[in-house]
């Protein structure tokens, strides 16, 4: 297997998008190499710990209504051509993710990160869910099958904030400035949300350098 390490923030929508475009050349190579791993990256690490009124944040960070209408255009274009939804009236509250990231984490240690993610993201672009609160962050590690319970009282500790907060800046440190971000092979760097056939050629080139090394 080839590590492919995932640096990404849940409520990043072009690490949704590049999530299902990577999806998509994965369902059509059944027998991939990648065994993945997700990183934290927090877009917003200042946001406060109960997070913000999203209009206000957008209209904050682009300017107004006007520049924040111009700047989500291209998401939501890209994400129909990737078949998703975001759900925009729906999202109330842009949060902080330095919870959502220790449950992606904990996530990991029971083979279950990828789900979580994905559960993540449909929380966030489809329903419209908080997931700096952690009843949601439980919630959502009970469909994944984790103990919620477990999980509640981990949320409501300091248990790995440091961790997350670390990794965050050693992916800063390396270079890497915006999400998401896909390393293969701890070797090589694939930025941003790169369509099916990209990743398609990525898996072809791999899989022809791994049948030259048996």
């Amino acid at each position: 297997m080839v590590k492919l390490d995932i640096i990404s923030d849940p409520i990043c929508p072009w690490c949704y998008i590049g999530k299902a475009n990577l999806d998509k050349a994965l369902e059509a190579v059944p027998d991939h190499p990648f065994a993945m791993e997700w990183h934290p990256f927090q877009l917003n690490p200042d946001m406060p710990a109960g997070g913000m009124d999203r209009r206000a944040y957008l209209e904050t960070k682009f300017g107004g209504k006007e520049g924040a209408l111009r700047a989500y255009a291209p998401v939501v274009e890209y994400a129909e051509k990737a078949g998703l939804t975001i759900n925009l009236d729906a999202m109330k509250v842009t949060p902080n993710t330095i919870d959502a990231h220790r449950l992606i984490h904990w996530a990991g240690i029971e083979q279950r990160q990828t789900l979580v993610v994905d559960l993540l993201f449909k929380a966030y672009f489809v329903d419209g869910r908080d997931i700096g609160d952690h009843e949601v962050l439980s919630d959502i590690a009970d469909t994944a099958e984790m103990d919620a319970a477990v999980v509640s009282k981990l949320l409501a500790s300091d248990n790995d904030v440091d961790d997350i907060r670390q990794r965050d800046a050693h992916s800063r440190q390396m270079g890497v400035n915006s999400v998401p971000t896909f390393i293969v092979a701890q070797s090589h760097a694939v930025p941003g949300a790169q369509p099916p056939e990209v990743w398609a050629n990525v898996i072809k080139d791999i899989q022809a350098q791994l049948d030259a090394a048996e």
